[in-house]
C-alpha cells in the first residue's frame, strides 16, 4: 500500500505554526518513489505477489524426483502409500514433507582389505565375515551383495525399517547365513568345495529376503570372491597339493609306460598277423596253382584219345613227307608205336650223318 504522508503534512504545518518560518525547512524520514505513487492500488498486488515468490523460493514447496529414485511424501508424520515417481512434485511446506530414496542397484561389499568405494554413496564397504569352521579354527569369508530398494513398496519399507533399512534387513541377513553355511566345513573343505558353499550362501540369503512381508528388497546376486584361511591351513593344503600332483605325475609316467608298452605289443602281434597272412597267401596261391595245373593235365590227359593221336601222327608224318621232297638225302629214324614225333636227321651235314651211321 503506498505510504500515506499526511502525517507527515500535518506535522510539517504545525511545526512551521509554531515555530516560525524554521518549520518550512523539515522532509518527512521517508519518500514514496514516484512510480509507485503512480500505481496507485496496484502496488498492494504486486507487493503480494513478491512476498508470495520469496516464499516459495525460500521454503521450496516442490521437489524434483529423479529417474531411479521415488519420493515418500510425509504429511504431518504419516507415509503415504503411494510414492512419488520421477518428476516435479508439489507439496504444503511445514505440513508436508517428501523424503527421497534412491531405488537403483546398491552393493554391500564384505572385504578384509580397505578398498576406495569413491564417491558413489550406493556402494557400501563393510568388513569381512569372521567365521569359525566345523574345528573351531577361524575363517574369514569376503563377498559382493548386490540388490535393490523395491520401489512400489518403499514408503511402507521406510516406514517400518527406518532410513537405515540396509543395515536391518541385508547385513544381518548375510552374515548370519554365511556363518551357518560355512560353519558346517572344515577348512581344509572350502577351498575344494567352494561353488558348493557359494549356491548355499546365495540360495539361503535370498530365501530369507524373499520371506520378509511385502519384499521389501529384490536380490540381485551374491559373489563369493575369497575364503581367509589361517596361515597353518593354507600350508598344510600346499602340501597335500603337491602331493597330490607328485601322485598324478607319477600315475601319468606309469600310464604313459603302460600305453607304450601295449603300443609296441600291439604292433609286433600287428607284424606278427601280418606276416602269417601274408606266409600263408603266399601258400594259397602255391596251392592254387597247382591244383590248377593238376586240372589242367587232368583235362589235357583226357583229351589225348587214340584216334587224336593217330591224327597228330598223321599231321607229323605229312610235314616229314613235304621235308623229304625238298632234301631226299635225309634220314627218319621211326620210334615204336608213333606216340613220339619221328627223328629227322640231315645228311647234307657230314660230321652229324658220320655220326648217326657208327651208331
Amino acid at each position: 500500500m503506498p505510504i500515506d504522508n499526511d502525517y507527515f503534512k500535518n506535522r510539517q504545518k504545525q511545526s512551521g505554526g509554531g515555530n516560525g518560518g524554521d518549520g518550512g525547512n523539515y522532509q518527512p524520514p521517508f519518500e514514496t518513489p514516484e512510480f509507485l505513487k503512480n500505481l496507485g492500488k496496484k502496488a498492494g498486488v504486486i507487493y503480494a505477489v513478491v512476498i508470495i515468490i520469496a516464499i516459495m523460493f525460500i521454503a521450496k514447496p516442490f521437489v524434483i524426483i529423479e529417474s531411479g529414485q521415488v519420493g515418500i511424501k510425509v504429511t504431518a508424520g504419516k507415509y503415504d502409500n503411494m510414492p512419488l515417481t520421477p518428476g516435479f512434485h508439489l507439496y504444503i511446506p511445514v505440513v508436508q514433507k517428501v523424503i527421497v530414496i534412491d531405488t537403483k542397484v546398491r552393493l554391500i561389499n564384505y572385504s578384509s582389505v580397505e578398498q576406495m568405494g569413491g564417491f558413489d554413496s550406493g556402494i557400501k564397504l563393510n568388513p569381512a565375515i569372521n567365521i569359525l569352521d566345523a574345528r573351531g579354527l577361524p575363517v574369514s569369508i569376503e563377498l559382493t551383495v548386490q540388490y535393490r530398494l523395491t520401489a512400489d513398496g518403499a514408503p511402507t519399507t521406510i516406514a517400518n525399517w527406518g532410513l537405515s533399512w540396509e543395515e536391518k534387513i541385508i547385513n544381518p541377513v548375510v552374515r548370519d547365513i554365511v556363518r551357518n553355511v560355512v560353519g558346517t566345513y572344515t577348512a581344509e573343505e572350502l577351498p575344494t568345495k567352494r561353488n558348493e558353499i557359494a549356491v548355499k550362501i546365495e540360495d539361503g540369503i535370498r530365501a530369507n529376503i524373499n520371506n520378509l512381508q511385502g519384499t521389501p528388497v529384490s536380490l540381485l546376486s551374491v559373489q563369493l570372491r575369497e575364503i581367509g584361511l589361517p596361515v597353518k591351513i593354507k600350508e598344510q593344503i600346499e602340501r597335500v597339493q603337491i602331493a597330490n600332483q607328485e601322485s598324478e605325475r607319477v600315475k601319468y609316467e606309469v600310464q604313459r609306460t603302460k600305453q607304450e608298452a601295449e603300443k609296441r605289443a600291439a604292433k609286433a602281434t600287428g607284424d606278427a598277423e601280418a606276416n602269417r597272412i601274408e606266409a600263408k597267401g603266399r601258400a594259397d596261391a602255391v596251392t592254387i596253382e597247382a591244383k590248377a595245373q593238376a586240372s589242367a593235365n587232368k583235362a589235357i590227359a583226357e583229351s589225348l584219345t587214340t584216334n587224336l593221336l593217330k591224327m597228330q601222327q598223321i599231321e607229323v608224318q605229312g610235314k616229314f613227307n613235304d621235308a623229304l621232297r625238298e632234301n631226299k638225302d635225309a634220314k627218319i629214324f621211326l620210334t615204336p608205336g608213333g606216340s613220339t614225333p619221328n627223328i629227322w636227321v640231315d645228311t647234307k651235314d657230314r660230321a652229324r650223318d658220320t655220326a648217326v651211321n657208327s651208331k
